[in-house]
């Protein structure tokens, strides 16, 4: 028996999470009509803010360079990742402050990367490349490469991944989320200093879970591959985990999928 919310399910287990309740048909859109887009190509030193709704495209190599998004609460906004390389020592290099939602759109191939002790701001720890406040959407048909000295991507919502190519070298989390991380398709490779996916959230103890739909995913983790704070959902993809354990969660639900773990402590936990 598990009991979520008012309802109880005894018996034959069903799903906890409905995959069409979970993405949105713009999640799952992965070629973004850049007709009418805001193109900016980076700079050395030139930081770029978005503070309106509307489809930016990011394209060049520079170092030290973050892209702000300052936008409206009701604001949606789409960046598409055009053959971009930053290179940054204290700074995240997207920085999401304020949204409705945001899409990161990866075209072509773009690498991503903090090298040196992140810096805080407004009492905010920036420990990740890609740090946002609010919910956040990757896509796309192309690869983003992400380089850390902390974490890769930090969010403080729900992270989801519809599309595209991600590889994912951080010292400490490669993916981490308060409230859940959402994946549906994509090819990702994480290799976490810590852990791989960790969605975790201390004042809510029924968010901080992790549903994967499909995609195939390879995780290396020292410490644990999968790390839910409530659930841990698994309907389909192929999944490859190494670590010291390869899911770590309250309740763990595995519907479908080709799984193969290899932990030095518990393969599920």
């Amino acid at each position: 028996t598990f009991a979520r919310g008012n309802s109880t399910t005894t018996g034959a287990v069903s799903k906890i999470y409905q995959q069409n309740e979970l993405f949105t048909a713009k999640d799952m859109e992965q070629n973004v009509d850049t007709t009418n887009a805001t193109k900016y190509e980076v700079s050395d030193g030139e930081n770029i803010t978005i503070n309106s709704a509307g489809v930016y495209v990011i394209s060049g190599t520079a170092k030290n360079v973050t892209i702000y998004v300052e936008a409206g609460d009701q604001d949606k906004v789409q960046i598409v990742l055009n053959n971009v390389s930053i290179t940054n020592e204290t700074m995240p290099c997207i920085y999401v402050k304020t949204a409705d939602k945001v899409f990161i759109n990866s075209n072509v191939n773009n690498t991503l990367k903090v090298t040196g002790t992140f810096t805080t701001d407004d009492s905010n720890n920036l420990n990740a490349v890609i740090f946002s406040k609010g919910d956040i959407t990757f896509n796309g048909t192309g690869t983003l490469n992400i380089e850390s000295s902390q974490n890769g991507i930090t969010g403080k919502d729900d992270v989801k991944i519809t599309g595209g190519i991600y590889n994912i070298n951080s010292q400490a989390v490669a993916i981490r989320a308060n409230d859940s991380i959402r994946i549906l398709d994509g090819n990702i490779t994480l290799n976490g200093g810590t852990d791989g996916l960790h969605a975790e959230n201390s004042s809510d103890d029924k968010k901080g879970y992790v549903f994967i739909g499909g995609g195939t995913l390879n995780i290396k983790a020292t410490d644990d591959c999968i790390h839910g704070g409530s659930v841990v959902q698994i309907d389909d993809g192929t999944i490859t985990l190494n670590g010291a354990e390869g899911i770590e969660v309250t309740y763990v639900q595995i519907n479908g999928s080709t799984l193969k773990i290899s932990a030095s402590g518990d393969g599920i936990n």
